[in-house]
């Protein structure tokens, strides 16, 4: 029997060849050995069946594939009236309304603005605040125990009134939540019957969203952790339906049952599945208000940084939301001074109440680019990357609808809905530190490379990081490194099928290079958006740990548009120019090109040093939002106000490590 099966897989291989398909690419494509057989029997190489396995090579070069072959749009942090902040702030729509919405209907704002997505999206977490969950209605309604409390009467009196007193109102909740002072008598905890209900109402209204196939609704909420306005926050998303995640009630920060260290929320996801045998993973907020607390390398909640918690923590966030509402988080200009892109949608005065203003040696401590460096360096030391992460973008909108176009954008809170006036309005002010009414980004997306558009594989997809992020443009990036690829690779009309072939895709790892393989190469292939701007260039991100054990990074231009020519000695494209017309929030795409693609070896490789990748891809100037609002309602916007954007995708890092 078994000469038998070494017989028909010989004959298998035979088949292969002759097809002049390799057996990795094969593999690749999902061909499998029942793909060789005939009517059940096994293809030798004496039997006429042999043109029949022939033939098994499908003609179509989509059937029988076994890898992503589009990517999934989704935003995985959205709030809706049950978050107490958002309900202050003026948001009355709830999780059945966000659900809508995401999957293309039209509704109705909370500011009576009817509003749609240009498209649908593919999925959705809503993810309200686990603490306080439950409190917002009863503030509203005035129940007896908010009444017999101060405070509450006078947020209650302010929540009703509406407008700007609603907003002082939410800003008041989230400076006196953030730095402990919420009052113990109106907290809404778990145990209790309004969290309890509260809770099981998100669960229901996800289970009837929840449509395989074409529409995912996930179960999750936002654990939010302030450390004296520091903010931890992360994003808990379920794999799992409403029968497991029934079992246990949220994690909070707040003691004696919650905590802010996310070591605690660690423990509860563990306790989570060990308990219901499902599954979750946490999303690490965009860390531009955390002051310096996102990504430690030394300590934590006075903790040294040791092999468990490196562990741990790569255990459980496997991603990072690296652009949202809040400002872009891959980079900051003091950090990556030799970065012509990385001064985009930068917060960066404080944290999230601005009760501690920003200090530049925090800022190492916050960034993506940064903490994928520091990763390499804990690596090094204690044998974990806790910042190997994938890159997604979502909103953190506070007002249930998930826009993150320019042209589309309803705010980060229902107070910050489209109005002649909301520039004027800032989000938080403190003395004379705040944070813009124009400086919310309409930003971002998460793209996710699943094979189907259902629970189980989108979150499969996140665990293995094949995921990027976009400012909320939908641009379609393929993003792959090995060491097999060539330039006629670049030529190839189905990137994927030659990337999967011969290397790993975004958010994967690259084992020590075979024998004469000097460095390592990158297929990368980008797609407009089929409604926005053209491309400008491609960008290869590397940072590595050196021999002296410093961290270095360096930006490539691997591909650009247009014909231009790279400077001799920085190998930087020149500027693509701009067509935006401000006055009248609109573009052309005679500059720029559609698709870029390429192959890029690493010049610079020492096979000896740890190292990332990852791609980002810029696209030509486009009007902001605060343009298409100055040309909406006729305003003449300050000169301080950005009017022009350039939207952009990160890739999940490709991560080398050399053999140890």
């Amino acid at each position: 029997m078994k000469k038998r099966a070494q017989k028909s897989q010989q004959a298998a291989n035979r088949v292969f060849k002759k097809a002049g398909v390799s057996a990795v690419l094969c593999l690749a494509l999902g061909f499998s050995q029942s793909a060789f057989s005939s009517g059940g029997g096994i293809v030798t190489e004496d039997t006429a069946s042999l043109s029949n396995a022939e033939r098994a090579v499908p003609f179509s070069p989509y059937a029988q594939r076994n890898f992503p072959n589009r990517p999934l749009w989704g935003d995985t942090h959205l709030h809706t009236a049950i978050s107490f902040d958002a309900g202050a702030f003026g948001a009355r729509l709830l999780p059945p309304d966000a659900y809508r919405f995401a999957k293309g209907e039209e509704v109705v704002s909370s500011t009576g603005l009817p509003v749609r997505l240009s498209r649908p999206l593919d999925f959705l977490v809503v993810a309200d605040h686990s603490d306080n969950m439950g409190f917002f209605p009863k503030l509203q309604a005035g129940a007896p125990y908010v009444m017999a409390s101060e405070k509450g009467r006078r947020w209650h009196e302010m929540v009703n009134a509406g407008g700007q007193e609603g907003v002082k109102a939410a800003a008041e909740l989230i400076v006196a939540f953030s730095q402990d002072e919420f009052p113990e008598e109106l907290a809404s905890l778990p145990g209790t019957s309004v969290y309890r209900n509260t809770w099981d109402d998100i669960i229901n209204a996800a289970e009837k969203a929840n449509d395989p196939g074409r529409f995912t609704a996930f179960i999750g909420y936002e654990w939010t952790s302030l450390v004296k306005g520091n903010n931890l926050h992360r994003v808990v998303m379920y794999r799992d339906g409403g029968d497991r995640a029934k079992l246990m009630e949220p994690f909070t920060m707040t003691p004696p049952l919650g905590s802010p260290d996310p070591r605690e929320l660690w423990k509860w996801m563990a306790e989570y599945e060990k308990k219901t045998a499902g599954q979750v993973l946490a999303i690490a907020h965009n860390g531009n208000m955390s002051n310096g607390i996102m990504f430690p390398e030394t300590e934590s909640f006075g903790k040294n940084i040791d092999k468990n918690y490196v562990e741990t923590r790569a255990r459980w966030e496997p991603l990072y939301e690296v652009t949202q509402i809040k400002g872009d988080g891959e980079t900051h200009p003091f950090l990556s001074t030799n970065d012509e892109f990385a001064d985009y949608e930068t917060w960066d005065v404080g944290n999230l109440d601005l009760s501690v203003l920003k200090k530049d040696e925090m800022l190492r401590f916050e960034y993506a680019r940064s903490a994928l460096k520091t990763g390499l360096r804990l690596e090094d030391k204690l044998g974990t990357n806790p910042y190997q992460f994938g890159m997604i973008g979502s909103t953190d909108s506070h007002t249930a609808l998930a826009t993150a176009e320019e042209e589309n954008f309803f705010g980060k809170h229902s107070g910050g809905e489209p109005s002649r006036d909301r520039y004027l309005h800032p989000m938080a002010k403190v003395g004379q530190n705040e944070y813009k009414g124009y400086a919310p980004a309409a930003s971002g997306w998460a793209a996710v490379w699943a094979k189907e558009n259902t629970r189980a594989s989108i979150f499969d997809a996140m665990q293995r990081k094949e995921t990027y992020a976009t400012t909320g443009s939908r641009i379609i990036v393929r993003f792959f490194g090995g060491w097999e690829f060539s330039s006629k690779d670049a030529g190839n009309r189905l990137p994927a099928n030659v990337g999967y072939a011969k290397g790993v895709p975004m958010g994967g790892n690259l084992t020590a290079a075979p024998e004469g393989k000097k460095a390592p190469n990158f297929l990368v292939a980008a797609l407009k958006d089929s409604i926005g701007g053209n491309l400008d260039r491609i960008q290869i991100i590397k940072g590595w740990l050196d021999a002296k054990g410093e961290l270095q990074e360096k930006v490539y231009d691997v591909a650009w548009s247009d014909d231009r020519k790279p400077d001799a000695k920085t190998g930087k494209a020149p500027d693509v120019g701009s067509t935006v017309d401000i006055d009248n929030a609109t573009w052309t795409n005679t500059i720029g090109d559609p698709e870029l693609i390429t192959v890029w070896t690493d010049p610079d490789f020492d096979a000896t040093q740890s190292a990332f990748y990852y791609a980002r891809v810029i696209e030509i100037p486009t009007p902001r939002w605060t343009a298409y609002e100055a040309m909406r309602f006729k305003i003449k916007m300050p000169e301080e106000v950005p009017m022009v954007t350039r939207e952009r995708a990160y890739t999940s890092p490709i991560w080398y490590t050399p053999k140890s």
